[in-house]
């Protein structure tokens, strides 16, 4: 018998913008516990996005999460010795999560500027459907796709 599942931390709203998912991606944003930061690199994100692109911030983080979020991925399922990469549909808050930590990875790797600025450029080609977290969600979905034969194994 499994054990019983923690329960679901509740998160409040950012100050700035009032929103959840704001304020779940600036969680993802931070390490080591340093939520200052975190804020700033991302409200400095918003700045920098509104300069930009002359349009609210917001909206174009909306677009990007939206943009960047898969529908299907591949998970690992053991069958009769062999293991076999079974498609299934992500649920909405993991979907949110992997497209935060794609941004949030793709922004990182990229040298020679500051995390606002790059995760700025990168929410902004998510935006646009380009970007280190698209290609990521294209690769899942492709996975996904060439793995269709075993989706009996739900």
């Amino acid at each position: 018998m499994r054990r019983r599942r923690p329960e679901k931390r509740i998160i409040l709203p950012d100050t700035k913008y009032n929103d959840l998912s704001v304020a779940k991606f600036i969680n993802y944003i931070m390490e080591n516990g340093k939520k200052g930061i975190a804020e700033k690199i991302f409200y400095g994100a918003m700045n920098i996005i509104e300069s930009k692109t002359k349009t609210d911030g917001i909206k174009i983080f909306k677009k990007g999460i939206e943009n960047a979020s898969p529908s299907v991925e591949v998970k690992s399922r053991r069958i009769g010795g062999a293991t076999y990469q079974v498609p299934i549909e992500v649920p909405r808050n993991r979907a949110f999560y992997l497209a935060s930590l794609w941004i949030i990875n793709s922004s990182n790797n990229s040298s020679g500027k500051p995390m606002s600025e790059k995760l700025a450029s990168e929410l902004i080609a998510a935006a646009n459907g380009d970007g280190g977290a698209i290609k990521k969600k294209e690769d899942t979905h492709r996975m996904a796709d060439a793995n269709k034969a075993f989706a009996h194994f739900r």
